[in-house]
């Protein structure tokens, strides 16, 4: 881990706090290319009635409208949950570099919970994986709010 990948991951955080101000699951993601913030993005999921919109999914499809481009080479993705097979598999087609996850998400982690997506020889690309940056805060911010939940 390094200094930037804390850093960025707080940002990811802060998106994660702006989704459960919406009564989302607190899922946030950005997308750093060349040391830049090119995306940031929460689950909108209910909020948007769409399936796929994840922190992770929403933040790299932006990314690629900002960049101008689908390969997404030279870009990291710093992202609160592990993520689920749907956005490591975006990932994997859009050609990250690297995924940077905060939680382990041990009913649907795709990134070496359950699955490994990222490493999986038999797909046309690979890529790099940090897990575990802020992973006490990131888990901390989805108990929160599933106990809130569970209250009401």
């Amino acid at each position: 881990m390094t200094a930037d990948d804390e850093r960025f991951m707080r940002l990811a955080l802060d998106e994660a706090r702006a989704a459960a101000s919406e009564g989302e699951v607190p899922c946030g993601a950005v997308v750093v290319c060349d040391g830049e913030v090119v995306a940031r993005a929460h689950n909108r999921r209910e909020t948007d009635a769409d399936p796929s919109a994840h922190a992770e999914f929403s933040a790299l499809v932006e990314a690629s409208r900002t960049l101008g481009r689908w390969r997404l080479t030279g870009c990291t993705v710093y992202v609160t949950l592990e993520p689920c097979l749907m956005c490591a598999g975006l990932m994997v087609n859009a050609r990250i570099d690297r995924c940077v996850y905060g939680a382990s998400d041990p009913k649907g982690g795709a990134l070496g919970t359950l699955y490994d997506v990222s490493h999986d020889e038999r797909l046309n690309h690979e890529f790099e994986v940090t897990s575990g940056v802020l992973a006490d805060e990131c888990a901390d911010e989805l108990r929160r709010f599933f106990r809130a939940r569970r209250k009401k």
